[in-house]
């Protein structure tokens, strides 16, 4: 059997131990894969108002881990909430301008009905496949330093949001974002916003260090380890509980949750969990059905899709860690749960290598772990059975 420090503290170290089958790997050197699990249980009282329960395996907010792509969650619902505040539609055309080298202009969007781009659009391809360019027309609509102050405002501890994704520029550049105009179907414009700067940047503390090689742009490894002080930074705990308050905003009084409408709500629970397969528009054939659905999936292209589960999550992947923010729920079994987790799988330690061990340890991980503890949620008695009515959507629409 796996051995831990002490003796299992709660129930999700309890399962981890009950299966050293699946587990054993990674809960024997939880450190070298900076392994981190949080789990929500959700009990219902008898008008459905959920309370939470919440199990933590490692979850330490000074363990760094880059969050890749899950803090595109985070500013699709705070774009959503500044839309509400302009008291404009998220499906108004929105045009991005460019003030420096650096930046693009975007004024078309060929995957979009109309040609044209829209927050709402962005939003569809940020939950569908976690599209990059989609995440960084958001980060400039909200800009750098409102981005970073909106999240802590609202209580998101140890939040950092420094950077675009997948576009390596100076860290000054990213300081910048692009003029913006919001403009609607017969041309008025409603909205301009100028291009900003933010002059007190964001950074860690101090060098955040790992690994023992990095490889530079020109594919040579270097023998030293790669500095994360200047990249994001969103602890589990600031994105479990962002879910929490995203997918169960009744657990919450009003003041923590968001400004956003039944409409909004509807909007993104219904892209969370749907199957890029499912999307006509945008259309995503080329991708297989549970593309972006770790938890419980794992990365089974050919795998056969439980119909009476729907899975409304968030990952990422990058530099070897592998993320996952999901709640799952299952309509005819009535079960539901929560769980946000982090794993680094990087064997050889050396990153920007691209040769991450994702396929060998990531997504077996994810996969076992959503089965283990859905088959544990099935048996967990409970007083009042979720109404869940409001999660369900036809994708055929």
């Amino acid at each position: 059997m796996s051995t831990f420090a002490q003796k299992p503290t709660n129930i999700l170290e309890q399962l981890l131990l009950a299966h050293p089958e699946k587990f054993k790997k990674l809960t024997d050197h939880p450190e070298k894969y900076r392994l981190q699990i949080l789990y929500t249980q959700i009990d219902r009282d008898a008008n459905n108002k959920p309370s939470l329960t919440t199990y933590s395996y490692r979850a330490d907010t000074n363990e760094y881990f880059y969050p890749a792509s899950t803090v595109k969650l985070a500013a699709s619902v705070l774009a959503l909430e500044k839309l509400n505040t302009l008291k404009i539609k998220k499906e108004t055309t929105f045009q991005t301008f460019k003030n420096r080298p650096s930046q693009l202009e975007i004024k078309t969007d060929s995957t979009a009905a109309s040609g044209l781009p829209s927050i709402a659009h962005y939003i569809k391809k940020i939950l569908l496949v976690s599209d990059n360019e989609a995440y960084n027309r958001l980060y400039e609509f909200l800009g750098q330093r409102s981005f970073n102050e909106s999240m802590a405002k609202k209580g998101f501890q140890g939040v950092r949001l420094t950077h675009r994704l997948q576009t390596p520029l100076p860290r000054l550049e990213n300081q910048y974002t692009n003029p913006i105009q919001l403009i609607d179907a017969s041309g008025k414009l409603l909205f301009q916003q100028l291009e900003a700067f933010n002059d007190k940047p964001y950074a860690a503390n101090n060098p955040i260090l790992l690994g023992k090689g990095t490889m530079n742009d020109a594919g040579v490894v270097e023998d030293r380890p790669l500095d994360f002080s200047l990249k994001n930074a969103y602890p589990l705990q600031a994105q479990h509980l962002f879910l929490q308050r995203l997918m169960l905003p009744e657990a919450f009084p009003k003041k923590d949750q968001f400004i956003l409408s039944k409409e909004d709500y509807q909007f993104l629970y219904r892209y969370m969990s749907m199957y890029p397969t499912e999307s006509k528009e945008p259309a995503y054939q080329e991708e297989f059905a549970t593309y972006c659905k770790f938890l419980y999936y794992g990365s089974e292209k050919n795998t056969v899709l439980n119909p009476s589960i729907r899975i409304f999550n968030k990952v990422g992947d990058a530099y070897g860690f592998l993320l996952d923010n999901a709640y799952v729920v299952d309509f005819d079994k009535k079960v539901e749960f929560m769980v946000t987790a982090v794993v680094l799988c990087n064997e050889d330690e050396i990153f920007n290598d691209e040769k991450y061990d994702y396929d060998s340890i990531g997504f077996p991980f994810y996969k076992n772990l959503g089965e283990v503890i859905y088959a544990y949620e099935l048996n967990r008695p409970k007083k009042h059975l979720p109404d869940l009515s409001h999660l369900r959507f036809d994708y055929t629409k």
